[in-house]
């Protein structure tokens, strides 16, 4: 069966930095599209950036541009979101997708392969 599993969440202060992980087992993300999807209590579920798997090309969305990089070790089959600058608006459960093709949309990510999530809080 098919698995990611993300890592890394945690309390961090406003200003701060944290480096989440999405590991893949038993699939190799090479011909995947990787997505970072966030969902805040009372909120709806937001697409934050993606990856693709066979060329690296990505996507931010806006609230996170320029503060949010997503990348990948192929040879670890792991997608990384390094997250800087955190506000307390980007508290939430920070989950992992994966679909086909290599490139992808956002939304076409969120109809694959999910994760189980990890929590990122951002409070002083």
């Amino acid at each position: 069966q098919v698995q990611l599993v993300e890592s890394g969440g945690g309390l961090v202060q406003p200003g701060g930095s944290l480096r989440l992980s999405c590991a893949a087992s038993r699939f190799t993300l090479d011909y995947y599209t990787i997505g970072w999807f966030r969902q805040a209590p009372g909120k709806e579920r937001e697409g934050v950036s993606c990856i693709s798997g066979d060329d690296g090309r990505t996507y931010y969305a806006d609230s996170v541009k320029g503060r949010f990089t997503i990348s990948m070790d192929n040879a670890k089959n792991t997608v990384f979101l390094q997250m800087n600058s955190l506000k307390p608006e980007d508290t939430a459960v920070y989950y992992c997708a994966a679909n086909i093709p290599p490139w992808a949309t956002i939304e076409v990510v969120a109809k694959g392969v999910w994760g189980q999530g990890t929590q990122v809080t951002v409070s002083s």
